[in-house]
């Protein structure tokens, strides 16, 4: 988010707090975390006041936490998400958007069952807002009732879209409003699924997106929206945080269940399914702890984060140092993020180097991985001398080119590389606002579209 954006919406954050009695502000500010700005006088100044003090970094989360404890009402909530969501998600064109309202039929997408539809457009637009005078208006809701409902045939989905505003929302809202559209909350019928979904990607193609299918809910299919040629499918095993390369075998050849045996018995294999939501670390938390059931939750949350942090190389402090300001960074928040993990083993060979050659699957390790909602795969490289000199320590345009070779080839397969000097990440005092701006711009950029307010 930009200085506008977030000035705009430190604006909006004062509305939800205009009634309140001074007791329900101390209760709020409270609650937010926000009592050390607050200050004696009336309830307007106080509100001021914490709402100047608040330093705008901090905007985005209270705005989130203010959604998610229902703090504002479904309008505002909507106003404050589309602040949130500018400049975020995966991109769709107006005109794609206006070509694909042409394409589908009005009668196709809403249904039978009029109730489940005003409901699921509900959950993303604000339908008991007023067009027109207020003594002679119609809301939104009334207005879809009688043209789509009562008289079919008045609207098309152009139509539709034009009154939900539907053409300008921003990208998460309208790919969210996508998915919902395909998902077993309209569509209980598997073929009529498929053929709304084959029509929408034959337009989501020109922005190089797709609905892909991603889990079932109640035996239908649940599709979501994607870039092309990121992995689609969330990954089946993942094997990281280990000091050597681990010997690893196949346990269940038809399962495809692995086996840690000998020299790796360091390393770590969380085998549970990834959802859409990807791997969050309450996810790898309660992996954690029912790896080891008779340890309390903060005494396992503090083991987890010491297990992880093991095995960083000691020769890389900038690795270390940005694996512990990422939580330091997030704190609390961090339990609802990508879980970062560390040294995550990309590639595999039983072979020896001597077998396979020198060159046998270089780049095993990955120095960090996030998995984010939606399938996105993020890679974080802390490049040392290593990554740009020979042996002998001299600037190698060989060196260079293989690094670029490697973060071409995990592009081709759905990751996303970001690499950082190991300069950059020394000094704690310089590398904490780095990597904050960094997180920040990453986590907008993916934020799941899917949670309504």
């Amino acid at each position: 988010m930009d200085d506008q954006e977030l000035e705009k919406l430190r604006t909006l954050l004062h509305a939800p707090f205009a009634h309140d009695t001074h007791k329900e502000l101390s209760a709020r500010f409270e609650r937010l975390g926000l009592t050390r700005y607050d200050v004696e006088g009336t309830k307007r100044e106080r509100v001021t006041a914490v709402m100047k003090a608040i330093p705008a970094s901090e905007l985005p989360r209270i705005a989130e936490q203010m959604m998610a404890e229902s703090m504002v009402t479904h309008s505002d909530g909507i106003t404050i998400q589309d602040t949130l969501w500018a400049g975020s998600g995966p991109t769709i064109v107006e005109r794609t958007r206006r070509e694909l309202a042409e394409a589908l039929d009005i009668e196709e997408i809403v249904g039978l069952d009029t109730q489940r539809f005003l409901d699921m457009i509900g959950r993303w637009w604000d339908l008991d807002r007023f067009d027109g005078l207020f003594i002679d208006g119609q809301t939104l809701r009334e207005k879809v009732i009688r043209h789509v409902f009562r008289n079919p045939g008045d609207w098309s989905v152009s139509d539709l879209f034009t009154q939900l505003e539907a053409f300008e929302a921003p990208n998460p809202r309208f790919a969210a409003f996508l998915e919902d559209l395909v998902s077993p909350k309209i569509v209980l019928d598997e073929p009529k699924q498929r053929r709304l979904v084959d029509t929408i990607n034959n337009h989501l193609r020109r922005d190089h997106l797709a609905l892909r299918e991603d889990g079932t809910h109640a035996g239908y299919p649940v599709f979501r929206i994607s870039a092309t040629g990121v992995a689609a499918t969330p990954p089946k095993t993942l094997v990281f945080s280990g000091k050597f390369k681990p010997d690893i075998r196949l346990s269940s050849v038809p399962d495809n269940r692995l086996e840690i045996v000998d020299n790796g018995a360091d390393a770590l294999i969380y085998d549970r399914p990834i959802g859409s939501d990807g791997l969050r670390w309450r996810d790898l938390h309660r992996w954690w702890c029912d790896r080891h059931p008779t340890m309390d939750s903060d005494t396992a949350k503090n083991q987890l984060y010491q297990r992880l942090g093991q095995y960083l190389p000691e020769s890389s402090p900038p690795q270390r140092l940005l694996y512990r300001l990422y939580h330091e960074i997030h704190g609390q928040r961090v339990w609802d993020l990508p879980a970062l993990l560390p040294e995550v083993w990309l590639h595999w060979d039983h072979q020896t180097v001597r077998q396979r050659g020198a060159q046998a699957l270089l780049n095993q390790r990955m120095d960090f991985l996030l998995l984010h909602p939606g399938g996105h795969r993020v890679v974080l490289e802390v490049d040392g001398k290593t990554h740009y000199t020979d042996q002998d320590g001299n600037a190698s345009p060989q060196v260079y080119a293989r690094n670029t070779r490697i973060d071409r080839n995990l592009r081709m397969r759905g990751y996303e590389v970001f690499r950082f000097g190991g300069a950059e990440l020394t000094d704690p005092e310089t590398a904490k606002p780095l990597l904050t701006e960094f997180f920040t711009a990453l986590f907008d950029r993916f934020t799941d579209p899917r949670r309504p307010v």
